[in-house]
Parts: structure tokens; sequence; C-alpha cells
């Protein structure tokens, strides 16, 4: 009996180390593939974001023949007082990139800038800025508003800001009636208040780098 009982013994001990090997290999083969697979597709997956940036920041600048511009990511430390005023609207600077026309002429800045005050949560926008400051355009890249009420901002308020030399809008319901001034979107004022000030808060960057009031490498 005792010599039954050790090989009953043996034999689970043989299996269980047999199933843990094939684990092992399984997960070793698994991560071996993925590591490989991802080799393969890190470089296409940098340009399709590459791409993606491109073409997001040729929208804020569509009035100046985009296709043939380029686009370099700079560096950008904001002012105490911007970035006070900032916080203060809830809204974070991102990536700046500096314009250039198809002839290597610089022509402004694209400038990232984050609200995290959305009705549904964050809202992500490009806001492009001329050499003069005009404001170029306005790309809304992520949005999680209300469908029929704040999701309408990227075709009912950003077309608003586009060829306004201002350094400040401010938002009206009764009917814009100064270049500063944009029209709300109907039952939509906490979308409306949240994309506004990150319009600010870009063009407000995008005017100290023109201006040479804040670092830029």
């Amino acid at each position: 009996m005792q010599n039954s009982s050790n090989s009953n013994h043996k034999s689970e001990v043989k299996v269980m180390l047999k199933e843990a090997f094939v684990l092992f290999a399984i997960t070793l083969i698994a991560g071996v593939l993925l590591g490989f697979v991802h080799e393969l597709t890190k470089d296409r997956i940098e340009e399709q974001k590459l791409l993606a940036v491109q073409k997001a920041c040729q929208a804020v600048f569509a009035s100046e023949n985009s296709d043939g511009m380029n686009f370099e990511q700079v560096s950008f430390s904001p002012s105490e007082e911007l970035r006070a005023e900032c916080e203060s609207n809830f809204v974070e600077i991102g990536t700046v990139y500096l314009a250039y026309a198809e002839n290597g002429s610089r022509v402004g800045y694209v400038v990232q800038s984050t609200s995290k005050k959305g009705y549904g949560g964050n809202i992500v926008l490009y806001v492009g800025v001329k050499n003069d400051g005009t404001v170029s355009g306005v790309s809304i890249l992520e949005i999680q508003e209300t469908p029929g009420l704040g999701m309408e901002a990227p075709n009912v308020l950003t077309p608003q800001f586009a060829g306004k030399k201002v350094s400040r809008f401010t938002f009206t319901k009764s009917g814009a009636s100064s270049p500063n001034e944009v029209d709300a979107i109907s039952s939509a004022t906490i979308t409306t208040r949240a994309v506004t000030n990150a319009v600010n808060g870009g063009v407000a960057a995008a005017l100290e780098l023109l201006k040479g009031g804040a670092s830029h490498e």
C-alpha cells in the first residue's frame, strides 16, 4: 500500500511539473511573439501618430495652403501669469508646434490646449495662431459631450473663432456683437465655457511665443 501511495504521489508531481513547464513554455513563446510584433509595428504606429498630428495641425491652418506646410514641435514654458490663469480655468497647455509655410517661412504656432471642465470630461483641441496674432482655426481632437448639444461644438462653436485677432474670447447667449464674442451653443453652457477657456489658453500661449515672452527652444 505504501509503495502504491508513493507511486501515485510521484505521478501527480510529474503531471504538475509537466503542466507547469507547458504553461511556462506557452507564456515564454507568447512573450517573444508579442515582442516581435511590437518591434515590427512600432515604426508604423509612430508614423500614424505623426500623420495624425500633421493633419490636425493642417486643419487649423486650412486657409494657408496647409497641404504644403510643415510643423515642428517646440518646447514652451508658460509665464507664471498664464500658468495661474490656466489653472484657474482648469486648462492645460500641451504640445506646441511651430508652423512653416511651404517656402520655409514661419507663419505661426499650433497649440494643444485641454479643458478639464467639459460636461462629459476633458475637451482637447488645437488652436492655430498666425504671426500677427490672428486665430487661423480651432480643431477639436477629443470630446465626449451630450449628443445634439455639446457634441455640436466642432460644427457650431469652433468655426466662430477663426479669422479673429483678439487676445481673449468670451461667449454670449444673446448674439455675438463684437469680434471677441462667440455665440454659445444652446443648452450647452458648460461645453461652451470649456471650449472657450481652452481656446483662450491656446491663444495666450501662442501670443507669448510670438512676443518672445516665454521660453522657446
